[in-house]
């Protein structure tokens, strides 16, 4: 018995050497650290799939595609009272004018300001045509509000906010000039009013204050006239910003740098623009022709006339209907101006750097 255990021994003590060294496998000798391995496909890190980046609008093809035109004539019309048998040569039936601006609506016509056109950014949807409606003596019929503090829906604002709000694309804006009377009201309501009138976005214009024909004053008389009505719309609001003027009459002064800038009383003006009477669509105000300071509006027509042409609003848009690229077609960016190649040479050049061409 003592021969056998003394054979054993040696064997299982060379047997507990080997798995001390890794006989199980493990072929690391002298370390405890698990053998590093390479992973398996499923396992190994997938690299995610590389995104084309999104190619840059190609401006030309986008003006191309709506065959925009910032070259184009804007119609900018010219109103004034509401009369329900139609007034006088310049007035309209509320129906008339509620028709009219359907007109411009289903016709591509989008509203804007005088200030907006003269800005060097007009704003609107591609395809589209700006339009400006103005305003004349701030008539009562133009806007009121109700006992309760309402737009009068039968006013020129009330009926242009319902047609915002039924009309899509439509907006309710215009540019409106007043005189020291305001809305045939008291001077207390009349300045409330035209704050009123300014909170909801509409343009506050000068017409003067006692609608003087500035061609009959010198350059003093067309100051004091000029400051006189910048200081009636401060009046009422204090910050009020009176960029463009309306001529009484349409009659511009001698010297129309006066209608610029100047000052009287200790009120000083600068204009951006001025407005005549009855004429044709305006230039662009990226046209080289285009004059800020005499911009043609169109008197509101809308029922056809027998006979010789009225040039009025209905006459000017038939043509503008019938000769497309006769107008203004926005390429939806306001920071460029787009329009066929072969207009080029009527680029005021103070634009060129915005120009595209198609």
């Amino acid at each position: 018995m003592i021969l056998r255990h003394t054979t054993i021994a040696p064997l299982l003590a060379a047997a507990l050497l080997l798995a001390a060294c890794g006989g199980d496998g493990d072929t690391t000798a002298g370390s405890g650290e698990p053998e590093e391995r390479a992973p398996s496909a499923e396992e190994a890190p997938q690299e995610e799939p590389t995104e084309e980046p999104e190619p840059e609008p190609d401006p030309a093809a986008a003006a191309a595609e709506v065959e925009a035109n910032e070259l184009g004539q804007i119609p900018v019309l010219m109103y004034h009272r509401l009369m329900p048998d139609g007034g006088g040569d310049y007035d309209n039936t509320p129906e008339e004018f509620e028709a009219e601006l359907r007109r411009l609506h289903e016709e591509g016509y989008v509203p804007i300001t005088t200030a907006e056109m003269v800005s060097g950014r007009i704003d609107v949807p591609a395809g589209t045509t700006p339009v400006v409606l103005t305003f004349d003596d701030s008539t009562r019929e133009q806007f009121a509000l109700t006992e309760d503090g309402e737009v009068d829906p039968e006013t020129s604002v009330g009926i242009m906010l319902a047609l915002e709000e039924e009309l899509d694309g439509f907006r309710a804006t215009g540019s409106f000039y007043v005189l020291g009377s305001l809305f045939g009201v008291s001077a207390e309501q009349g300045a409330e009013l035209l704050a009123a009138l300014d909170d909801l976005g509409f343009e506050i214009g000068n017409h003067t204050a006692a609608h003087e024909n500035l061609g009959q004053l010198d350059a003093a008389g067309v100051q004091r006239a000029l400051a006189a009505g910048v200081a009636n719309i401060q009046a009422a609001i204090p910050d009020a910003e009176v960029r463009t003027l309306s001529y009484p009459f349409g009659v511009r002064p001698e010297d129309p740098q006066l209608v610029a800038s100047g000052s009287a009383d200790g009120v000083e003006y600068t204009h951006e623009a001025g407005l005549l009477v009855g004429s044709g669509p305006s230039p662009s105000p990226y046209d080289a022709a285009f004059d800020p300071l005499a911009i043609p509006r169109i008197r509101s027509q809308p029922q056809p006339v027998d006979g010789d042409p009225d040039f009025g609003s209905n006459y000017w848009l038939e043509v503008l209907a019938d000769a497309p690229e006769r107008r203004y077609i926005s390429d939806g960016d306001p920071d460029t101006i787009a329009f066929p190649a072969e207009l080029e040479p009527e680029l005021a050049t103070d634009h060129a750097d915005r120009a595209v061409t198609y």
